[in-house]
């Protein structure tokens, strides 16, 4: 039984390192759901217990705390696309959209809001949308 259990970490662990080097990209509509379905688990454990759930303990230091993780997150992103592994870039990528999506849930921003405004800049020039921009209006943000 013990060398079954064995053999079976060995084998997942092995399709987790072959899944990491060679991704499979999602079709363009389940990217959407994954990122939704992230978000509806990361809302659920808002109210759970902090010593059972990363998430909730995440949640429970505050959004400062969180903001600083999620920066920590960047700069780990940044660190391997510098170094130009794409593998652990996709590994980092993958927390830095989990600790985005904790912050917005933390600050009640749902990911529709945020699909709406790049929708908002969708074929306007990041340029174009700057000098646009009204003196004093607050931020706009970037065209795509």
């Amino acid at each position: 039984m013990a060398k079954r259990r064995q053999k079976q970490k060995k084998k997942a662990a092995k399709a987790r390192k072959s899944a990491t080097k060679d991704r499979h990209e999602l079709p363009p509509n389940e990217t959407l759901h994954m990122v939704d379905r992230l978000y509806a688990t990361i809302e659920s454990r808002k109210g759970a217990d902090p010593t059972t759930s990363y998430t909730a303990r995440l949640m429970a230091r505050g959004q400062e705390k969180l903001a600083q993780k999620l920066g920590e997150e960047a700069t780990e992103a940044v660190i391997e696309a510098v170094k130009g592994d794409a593998a652990k870039l996709i590994l980092e990528s993958a927390d830095l959209l989990y600790h985005l999506l904790a912050l917005w849930a933390t600050l009640g921003v749902k990911p529709a809001q945020v699909w709406a405004e790049l929708a908002r800049r969708e074929g306007i020039s990041g340029i174009t949308e700057k000098s646009n921009r009204k003196t004093g209006s607050g931020y706009q943000g970037a065209g795509i």
